[in-house]
């Protein structure tokens, strides 16, 4: 086995039965750039449609994938779940992406290229297409991230980020397993605990399929949930924030 290329992709999907199919073929398609023993892991999140059906259905044609079944916890808790199996598998870097079709597979060959460079590689979504509700969330969440921790993060939630997963490892120490926005979380962590980091532009187009729920109601739900657990986590972790043990 080659050295640093045992890559694990985690997709979280929840009621994405229009979509699945060829957010697989395009992703399993990556697996030819590292080791062998490379999967790309589907975290059905207790999805309501034929989701888990169709998984099953395409496990037959897609020798690299896993499944993962879950009762439903939110797309936090989702990753969470994928990230600690990925590490469990010994997997030197974890990728995680959705499962709605707005993101390009053909871009990510250059976060590979450049894997040992950096703790973490994320996209950055410059000229977003999924809509303008989207983007008061993702402007939402980086005010609120700089006023509770004092740090700017280029785009703390995108769905396409690689990451080492010694760095992960650690961080997951730290994260309950039922954290709403774990891959913001993350993000934090990295900044604050200055990690080596690259934020790389990348493609993000409207959702391929399926329903986009988000609504004012919605965004509105998201900030306050996101204050209440992030000073909880604060309080509760203010030495690991700040460089400690």
């Amino acid at each position: 086995m080659n050295k640093n290329r045992k890559l694990y992709i985690v997709i979280p999907a929840y009621n994405e039965s229009s979509n699945i199919k060829s957010v697989i073929d395009e992703w399993h398609s990556v697996l030819k750039l590292a080791d062998e023993d490379s999967r790309l892991v589907i975290i059905n999140d207790g999805s309501t449609d034929d989701t888990l059906a169709i998984l099953y259905d395409l496990q037959k044609e897609y020798s690299k994938l896993i499944i993962l079944d879950k009762q439903n916890g939110g797309h936090g808790a989702a990753c969470l779940y994928g990230y600690r199996y990925a590490i469990k598998q010994h997997a030197d870097f974890v990728f995680q992406t959705d499962s709605d079709g707005q993101t390009v597979a053909s871009e990510f060959t250059p976060f590979w290229d450049e894997r040992n460079r950096y703790d973490f590689q994320i996209g950055w979504r410059r000229g977003r297409q999924d809509g303008f509700g989207r983007v008061i969330v993702t402007n939402t969440l980086k005010a609120l991230i700089f006023f509770m921790f004092g740090c700017t993060v280029t785009d703390a939630n995108t769905p396409y980020r690689l990451m080492s997963s010694n760095l992960l490892k650690e961080y997951l120490a730290v994260i309950p397993e039922d954290f709403f926005l774990a891959n913001v979380l993350i993000s934090i962590l990295a900044v604050k605990r200055k990690a080596h980091i690259k934020f790389r532009q990348i493609t993000f187009r409207p959702r391929q399929g399926g329903k986009n729920t988000i609504n004012f109601r919605r965004i509105v739900g998201i900030g306050l949930q996101s204050l209440r657990e992030f000073r909880k986590f604060k309080k509760e972790n203010y030495m690991f924030l700040a460089g400690g043990e």
